[in-house]
């Protein structure tokens, strides 16, 4: 059975570790993605990571490693830490929390204490990082929650 590379798209916050193979000096076990989803690399300079797998960025380097710096680079990418998803409005411990894989609503309001009295099951909305218009949508507790979401628990007063 062969493995399928990860689909995961590097993004702001992320943590990563890279291993060039024979150059311990360009080499770093724990990189944290800025807020523009970059990373300082040694004779590269600013290196965009957001929106690449870490197979892409793999590349990427091992091509510009490439040019001048060694004859036939060996790059590894790892991804280390995903970045946070949010959790606000009633639960008992509002905040950032890690993501893990396959986190769901109803996990993510666990991690953040579950739901406060006033909340209400129906007024439960996901904002999703990837969304350029940023729009909430409603979700059930089943639903799948990603690095970077925004979960807003809203009041049921009636």
């Amino acid at each position: 059975m062969a493995l399928e590379a990860s689909t995961y798209k590097l993004g702001a916050g992320d943590v990563i570790s890279i291993r060039v193979y024979g150059a311990g000096d360009l080499s770093f076990e724990s990189l944290r993605l800025t807020d523009a989803g970059t990373f300082s690399f040694p004779f590269l300079g600013e290196v965009r990571a957001a929106g690449k797998t870490t197979t892409a960025l793999a590349v990427a380097l091992t091509d510009a490693l490439k040019g001048g710096y060694f004859v036939s680079p060996q790059v590894s990418v790892t991804l280390i830490e995903y970045r946070p998803f949010f959790v606000k409005g009633e639960v008992k411990k509002p905040g950032s929390y890690p993501y893990q894989p396959g986190l769901t609503l109803r996990k993510a309001i666990t991690l953040a204490g579950g739901l406060t009295p006033l909340a209400s099951s129906r007024r439960i909305t996901v904002i999703h990082e990837g969304d350029p218009d940023q729009k909430p949508e409603k979700a059930s507790m089943d639903a799948a929650i990603k690095p970077g979401d925004i979960i807003d628990i809203g009041q049921g007063l009636f």
